[in-house]
């Protein structure tokens, strides 16, 4: 019997919401982007975007563990010669929270047009509200994501 692949009008996509109130980023970015590439489906197929959309409130209020808040550097650059900026998380965490998930989890999923695709799905908020409401995006439920504990 071959394996079922699920054609783009069968992909049920949800809506979620995740509060980063006091969550660790490097766990709350790899929950995220096991949502955002479908893991948690039984329909999970590498080579297509079956995932769903996830919302992210909160951002600024997220947690760095260890002196990442520091040591940790940003860094990116503009395409101009000399033009190589760095910047540490503490003070990326303070002008744009929402970058500092957006590419925690971009840096989870696969680096090609899929991958790209996926995390157009992602919304990442600094406060408690966003312009989803219409979604009707619900929590995320505490068993989807990656597996916790254990081996």
């Amino acid at each position: 019997m071959p394996t079922p692949i699920p054609k783009e009008s069968e992909i049920d996509r949800k809506w979620f919401v995740v509060d980063a109130d006091g969550q660790v980023l490097g766990r709350l970015a790899s929950r995220v982007a096991a949502i955002l590439r479908g893991k948690h489906k039984p329909t999970f197929t590498p080579h297509l975007d079956v995932g769903d959309h996830v919302v992210v409130v909160n951002a600024e209020k997220v947690h760095l563990t260890g002196r990442k808040l520091r040591d940790k550097m940003y860094r990116w650059h503009t395409g101009y010669i000399g033009h190589l900026h760095e910047v540490n998380a503490g003070k990326m965490l303070r002008t744009h929270p929402e970058r500092v998930i957006e590419w925690a989890v971009q840096g989870m999923l696969p680096k090609n047009r899929l991958g790209r695709a996926m995390g157009k799905k992602l919304k990442v908020y600094r406060g408690a509200a966003h312009p989803h409401q219409a979604q009707q995006p619900a929590p995320l439920p505490a068993g989807l994501g990656p597996k916790t504990g254990g081996r």
